[in-house]
């Protein structure tokens, strides 16, 4: 190559050959110059400078720095391992451990069979409720079909097609009359615009009339005003000199009064001055009369204290013979209270002494009598026993009191079992009749609720419902079916309706009837009656 030194070539030769070669290439120059930094210094022989080409200086350098690098590279490797390690430490420090992961995945797989489970549960719960309720739907359709084969119901049908049949009748009666009207209605409207053109052109004119009769009163009033507003110019000229005038005749009042009120000041001023002499007058009389009225009092004060003192010293001495008086009174009461106060303790003890007497008596002959009449109760069971002993001798024998009274009072209870008996089938039959009758009572009952449906219903399109009525009505008396017995003179039939029309009771009072016979009957068929 161009930088390598030929074989016998000199060594300034190839410096100054590499050095062209350098000078040549300046791109090759900027790069030593931009990566390695060194620059060559000014006034340098180059022939004494040794030019080396780029690969051998960075050998030169690589050989010089390889122990560093492998040192540093060693180093980084190390500190790239232990970054390493850490990074996976905390990666796995939350990971959980084998088993408790199993035995969570074992749990969640449990939980998801018992969810699937559950959902199955719902879906064959919803699927039998589905299949129940068409069921029911099926059964409700067949209970429909076979109540509206009985015979009352089909009558009610009958009586239903009926009332639509007069129904239909009466809306084609009435479209007939309404078809026939049409034409005559025409006529009738016709004649009625007639009418009332001419009634219009009638109007027509008479409101021309009177526009003209409003156009003269308005041109009149037009008059009037203008005659009304000159008398008004010439009032207004009236009322101004009157003006005038009574202003003159206010100014000559103003100055009269003037005149009139300086005189009555100058004669309220003389009066004002006597007014002032009389008072002064007065006044020394006043005073005059005040004193000789103190001098009164002062007397009459002095007077009035002398008869106070007077009468304090009587009420005194009073005071002091009441309180001797009470007193001498008090002694007396109290010497003779005491008295009486002994009479009484004395005749106190004496009751006491003989209400105790009396009821010690009382006492002791209760007990006699009490002891009298348990000594005759065993006497009379004494007999009673010999003559049970005699009458029955089975009874001799060592039996307890209880099996004494069984076999005594057997007969009576068997009688009383066969009444029991007898009277538990007579009260079932009668169950059974009354059972029967509710249950006829709840059909007829329901029947009836149906042909009101109807009623109601056919009542609001149409009045013919009385086939409806009739058909509703038509049903004989609960008591006169087949199955109604007369047993022992005990009539058990009901009525359907009164002959006033009334509703028998309630679906709701039969439902109550019947489950307290059903319940009555079971206790008699399980000998729940009671002796």
């Amino acid at each position: 190559s161009d930088t390598s030194r030929a074989p016998g070539e000199s060594l300034p030769a190839f410096q100054a050959r590499c050095y062209l070669f350098f000078c040549t290439a300046p791109h090759h120059l900027e790069e030593n110059n931009v990566l390695d930094g060194y620059f060559l210094p000014n006034k340098v022989d180059l022939h004494q400078v040794i030019v080396l080409p780029k690969a051998e200086w960075e050998r030169i350098q690589d050989s010089l720095g390889s122990t560093t690098r492998e040192a540093a590279r060693v180093l980084a490797e190390k500190k790239e391992r232990e970054e390493m390690h850490l990074r996976s430490k905390a990666a796995v420090k939350d990971w959980p451990k084998t088993t408790d992961l199993a035995q969570q995945k074992l749990k969640a797989k449990k939980l998801r069979e018992e969810r699937e489970k559950e959902e199955r549960k719902l879906l064959d719960l919803e699927e039998e409720q589905f299949q129940a309720a068409k069921r029911k739907e099926a059964i409700d359709r067949a209970k429909k079909y076979l109540y509206y084969q009985n015979e009352r119901v089909k009558q009610l049908h009958s009586a239903l097609l009926l009332t639509e049949v007069l129904r239909e009748r009466d809306a084609q009666v009435e479209f007939k009359k309404l078809k026939s009207g049409v034409h005559k209605k025409k006529g009738q409207e016709m004649e009625h615009e007639r009418k009332e053109a001419i009634i219009r052109e009638q109007e027509a004119h008479q409101r021309y009339l009177k526009e003209q009769a409003l156009r003269r009163d308005q041109l009149e009033q037009i008059k009037q005003h203008k005659h009304q507003a000159a008398l008004a110019k010439l009032e207004a000229k009236r009322e101004g000199e009157q003006i005038q005038r009574l202003n003159q005749l206010y100014q000559l009042e103003i100055q009269r009064r003037k005149e009139k009120e300086q005189e009555e000041k100058a004669e309220c001023q003389r009066q004002h001055h006597e007014h002032v002499s009389d008072q002064k007058i007065i006044k020394a009389i006043e005073e005059q009369k005040q004193m000789e009225e103190d001098d009164r009092i002062r007397a009459h004060f002095k007077a009035k204290e002398t008869i106070a003192k007077l009468i304090k010293e009587k009420e005194a001495e009073m005071r002091r013979l009441t309180q001797e008086r009470h007193d001498k009174i008090i002694s007396q009461l109290s010497v003779q209270m005491n008295e009486a106060l002994k009479r009484e303790d004395d005749h106190l003890a004496r009751d006491i002494a003989k209400k105790e007497a009396e009821h010690e008596k009382k006492c002791k002959e209760k007990e006699a009598k009490e002891k009298a009449a348990i000594e005759s109760i065993a006497e009379h069971r004494a007999t009673v026993v010999r003559n049970l002993a005699c009458s029955y001798p089975c009874l001799l024998q060592p039996r307890s009191l209880a099996h004494i009274r069984a076999a005594l009072l057997f007969p009576f209870f068997h009688q009383a079992e066969k009444q029991a008996k007898k009277q538990q089938e007579k009260q079932a039959d009668l169950d059974y009749d009354t059972l029967r009758e509710v249950i006829a009572l709840c059909k007829e009952h329901e029947f009836q609720s149906y042909a009101k449906q109807l009623i109601e219903s056919e009542s609001k399109a149409t009045h013919h419902i009385y086939p409806l009525l009739k058909a509703s009505k038509d049903g004989k008396g609960l008591g006169h079916r087949p199955f109604s017995r007369r047993r022992e003179g005990i009539k058990t039939h009901f009525q359907a309706q009164k002959g006033a029309g009334t509703q028998l009771p309630s679906r709701g009072k039969a439902e109550a009837v019947f489950r307290w016979l059903k319940k009555k009957i079971f206790l008699n068929r399980t000998g729940g009656v009671k002796l």
